[in-house]
């Protein structure tokens, strides 16, 4: 049970309470725990997790916050002037190149991924593959200004969906007035959790 919920997976746990006997299968989110006298069934799903491209002060601040939420954050930055400084209790640092990085992942309906670099070529090629797959909110920093070059660059260049374009959130976060990396990541996490 455990090694299929750290692979992702949602899982239905049989209990014959006459036998003793343990059974595990496939099982989806709206599934709910059932008793039928005889069996029970509890469902068990993975962690929510959070990759976040970018290692700076904002990272680390909405790093903080996702933890505090139960998220298990994963932070990707292939500057090694910003991933040095990574010092967040329990996040991982993933080493390599972020669109290579959320292929890797393999982000499902449990993965949110936010782009914080401000640098178009670490954060568009990320968002180029998260839009693309099952990560259930996508996010990227910068203006509303900047959101609309990006999506026209990701359409012109990358040959990309609207439909996939609209799944961006940016600018990134509620808006709140948000100024200060605390601030705005306040306004992300409760976006995400919305």
């Amino acid at each position: 049970l455990l090694d299929k919920t750290a692979a992702h997976e949602i899982v239905a746990r049989t209990l014959n309470l006459a036998t003793g006997k343990v059974t595990l299968a496939s099982a989806t989110r709206s599934e709910l725990m059932s008793f039928d006298g005889i069996d029970l069934k509890t469902v068990f799903g993975p962690k929510w997790r959070m990759l976040l491209i970018g290692a700076g002060q904002l990272s680390q601040a909405v790093a903080a916050m996702a933890q505090m939420l139960d998220f298990e954050v994963l932070v990707c930055d292939p500057r090694d002037e910003y991933a040095e400084t990574l010092n967040i209790e329990h996040a991982t640092r993933v080493d390599g190149m972020p669109d290579d990085v959320v292929r890797e992942l393999n982000p499902d309906a449990h993965t949110a991924i936010i782009a914080l670099t401000h640098d178009p070529k670490l954060d568009d090629m990320a968002l180029l593959e998260a839009l693309k797959s099952n990560a259930f909110y996508v996010g990227a920093l910068g203006s509303a200004r900047n959101q609309a070059t990006r999506k026209a660059r990701l359409a012109e260049h990358f040959d990309m969906t609207q439909e996939e374009l609209s799944r961006l959130h940016g600018p990134v976060g509620l808006k709140i007035g948000a100024k200060t990396p605390a601030e705005i990541a306040v306004a992300i996490m409760a976006q995400i959790i919305e």
